[in-house]
């Protein structure tokens, strides 16, 4: 999500400021200029007469000059995107999801896998192009879609040996460049093969259930809901600011917003959706989800801020980039995992 997503804008107008005035009564007021570079005697000498004329030199019938200025207009709240864009796009990639969710797996394994490894290049461009650090993407991209396809087909304990061997290629790799900056190249490579990949990886191992497509249907529907709740109740009754440093625009009323729109969503999609689900559990996954996304949302904002942008990527119109998409997805993804493995098993 983006940062101005969860409150209203500010609205602020200016007063016009009117200058004290000489003259007397009948002469007619005469706005007061600065001084001029004059002898004393001179700028104390009595102002001369001035005839009464009409204000901005129009004829005698025209209205005249107001006394006070005119109220400035108020701003409209707006969602500081392309909303239909915004919404054509998300349209687009849901039904490239849900498509290939429920026709075949492996289809929706190589989405992610290929989100993934957009995201990566995105990730590390921006650092490059703001930090000068040089995370290397081709072991990254090689080993994230080698990490989500070892999850959908080894589970945890491939997706951990995927994970091993794509940082150890990682830090390969950078020695073949000089050892300038070797251990922040190597420490942004790490960091990133962890934060995107890694954690993709439980979607995919969440798709390896008997109902793995309506558990990955529920965790996509919950966050996106969410997210929906987060704006909708921060753009009309945000006022209080969550985390200003960090997001501006979100608000402890979004928050409140996000939790109440999943938690409903979650005792509904566990109830009809998730073998074997009750709907109490769903109020639990609902409360997780929300934490989780926020906390996701706020992570890649505290990363937005210290590379000094507004979005990852423009590679989706009204969105942002992919990884502007994924913040909130990612850190979700083991919590829903973890969770469903916990009420009604693997």
């Amino acid at each position: 999500m983006s940062d101005s997503s969860w409150g209203a804008p500010s609205q602020a107008g200016q007063a016009g400021y009117w200058g004290p005035t000489v003259g007397g009564p009948a002469q007619g007021a005469v706005t007061a200029g600065p001084a001029y570079d004059a002898p004393e005697a001179q700028q104390t000498r009595p102002m001369p007469s001035v005839p009464d004329v009409p204000a901005y030199g129009g004829d005698q019938d025209d209205d005249p000059m107001p006394d006070a200025p005119q109220p400035v207009p108020v701003p409209k709240k707006t969602a500081g995107r392309d909303l239909s864009a915004a919404i054509g796009v998300g349209v687009g990639l849901g039904v490239v999801i849900i498509a290939s969710l429920f026709v075949v797996k492996a289809v929706f394994v190589g989405v992610v896998a290929v989100a993934v490894v957009v995201g990566l290049w995105e990730l590390t461009s921006r650092l490059q192009e703001r930090k000068g650090i040089k995370a290397p993407l081709v072991p990254l991209a090689v080993g994230g879609a080698a990490m989500v396809v070892a999850g959908y087909a080894r589970g945890a304990e491939g997706a951990w040996v995927a994970t091993a061997l794509t940082a150890l290629a990682v830090l390969v790799w950078r020695m073949t460049q000089p050892p300038e900056g070797y251990l922040k190249d190597v420490t942004a490579g790490v960091f990133a093969a962890f934060y995107v990949p890694f954690l993709a990886t439980f979607v995919a191992m969440m798709l390896t259930a008997d109902d793995g497509a309506w558990r990955v249907l529920t965790f996509l529907l919950l966050t996106v809901v969410s997210d929906t709740g987060a704006y909708a109740v921060g753009w009309r009754f945000g006022k209080h600011k969550l985390a200003p440093r960090i997001s501006p625009g979100k608000t402890r009323e979004g928050l409140l917003g996000a939790v109440a729109f999943a938690m409903v969503a979650g005792a509904l999609c566990m109830q009809f959706l998730i073998d074997d689900g009750a709907w109490w559990q769903g109020l639990v996954l609902g409360l997780a989800v929300a934490g989780s996304a926020t906390l996701g949302d706020l992570g890649e904002s505290m990363i937005k801020r210290d590379l000094g942008i507004k979005d990852m990527g423009t590679l989706l119109p009204g969105h942002g980039g992919i990884m502007d998409r994924l913040d909130s997805l990612l850190p979700t993804a083991p919590v829903v995992w973890l969770l469903l493995v916990a009420f009604v098993g693997s």
